[in-house]
């Protein structure tokens, strides 16, 4: 049964994913649902009786085709953070606070479209997190909408989530 929600929230995040490619508006615009899209259904105050560690398909909100990679750590205290828009125009912004822009080339932008509606990117998100053995190491965190997944490069941790590792390797040679 994990199984079959973990495979539902990876399809319900390439539909968000593809939904947020059809806009006309620039993405960095918050523009009201157009005519082809479905408003946001109002989100309730009751707790989710799921457990805080499953993985969370994304809502229908235009923000979940956003993915954001967060670097941090290093010996030299890294604080980068990647920004790509569904139409894979991206943005960089160092440590220092200063921003490089560019666009993904259409291979990269439609194998970061698959790699983030693989079913392992879900279940890697519900995963719990543990504290890592390495100090000065590089941690990443990856965030799709609502989706949130990421690691520390610690080789004594073990090997870093698969999927997860891929989207970053992706994103962090497309933009570098």
């Amino acid at each position: 049964m994990r199984s079959a929600s973990m495979a539902g929230a990876g399809i319900a995040l390439a539909a968000t994913l593809l939904a947020g490619c059809a806009s006309t508006g620039p993405a960095d615009q918050a523009a009201p649902p157009g005519p082809a899209r479905t408003p946001a259904t109002p989100t309730t105050a009751a707790p989710s009786p799921q457990p805080t560690t499953a993985p969370r398909s994304p809502g229908p909100a235009a923000t979940a085709a956003r993915i954001m990679l967060t670097r941090s750590g290093g010996f030299a205290g890294r604080g980068d953070t990647v920004t790509v828009e569904h139409d894979g125009r991206w943005t960089v912004v160092d440590r220092a606070g200063s921003p490089r822009t560019g666009r993904l080339s259409s291979a990269d932008l439609d194998r970061l479209r698959r790699l983030v509606v693989d079913p392992a990117l879900a279940a890697e998100a519900g995963r719990p997190s543990a504290p890592t053995a390495c100090q000065d190491a590089f941690s990443y965190r990856l965030t799709i909408g609502e989706v949130e997944t990421g690691y520390v490069d610690c080789p004594a941790d073990g090997a870093a989530p698969a999927a997860t590792r891929a989207v970053v390797e992706l994103l962090l040679g497309a933009t570098g």
